[in-house]
C-alpha cells in the first residue's frame, strides 16, 4: 500500500517543525542537555544511507513528540554500547573512513496509559555532545496493536 505524498509531506514537516522548535532538552539521567541535530532528523528517514520506506519513517514521525517527553523525563536508561565506528567521509588519498569511539543509550517507556512502548535512541560521537538518534516501537505490532507482554512474561 502506497503512501499518499501530500499525506507524507505533511506529516514530515509537522515532524520536523517539533524537531526544530527546541535544539535541545535537558535530559535527567545526564544532567545535561541532549542535541537535537540534523543527524537525528535525518537517521528518522534514512538508515545505512538508504531511504527507509515511507511508513517507516511515518510511524518516528509520530514517535517523535513521545520520544522527546521520555528524553525530557527519564533517570534510567535500560541500554548502553560502546562501539568503534567508521564516521566521516573516505579519504581522498586512500580512502580509508576515520574509526571513532561512538557512544549509544537505550531510554524504554511505556506511554500513552500504558497502551504503547517506545525506545528511544541517543548517541555520542567522541567526546561530543549526548544527541537524539531515533526512536521506534519498542515491540512488535500485530493486528494494529503493540504486544506488550503476555501472561508468561518470565518466559519471553
Amino acid at each position: 500500500m502506497d503512501v499518499d505524498p501530500t499525506y507524507f509531506k505533511e506529516r514530515k514537516d509537522k515532524a520536523k517543525v517539533i524537531y526544530n522548535t527546541q535544539r535541545e532538552i535537558y535530559c535527567p539521567y545526564f544532567q545535561a542537555k541532549v542535541t537535537l541535530n540534523s543527524d537525528g532528523f535525518h537517521h528518522l528517514q534514512f538508515s545505512a544511507r538508504r531511504e527507509r520506506e515511507k511508513k517507516a519513517q511515518l510511524l518516528k514521525f509520530s514517535l517523535l513528540p513521545l520520544a522527546l517527553d521520555i528524553i525530557r523525563k527519564t533517570g534510567t536508561i535500560q541500554e548502553y554500547r560502546k562501539l568503534l565506528t567508521p564516521i566521516g567521509k573516505p579519504s581522498v588519498r586512500d580512502g580509508a573512513i576515520p574509526m571513532k569511539e561512538v557512544e549509544y543509550w537505550g531510554l524504554v517507556a511505556i506511554v500513552r496509559e500504558g497502551n504503547v512502548k517506545v525506545r528511544v535512541v541517543l548517541r555520542r560521537v567522541g567526546t561530543g555532545n549526548v544527541t537524539f538518534w531515533s526512536v521506534m516501537p519498542d515491540a512488535k505490532f500485530k493486528n494494529g496493536k503493540q504486544k506488550l507482554a503476555s501472561d508468561g512474561i518470565e518466559d519471553e
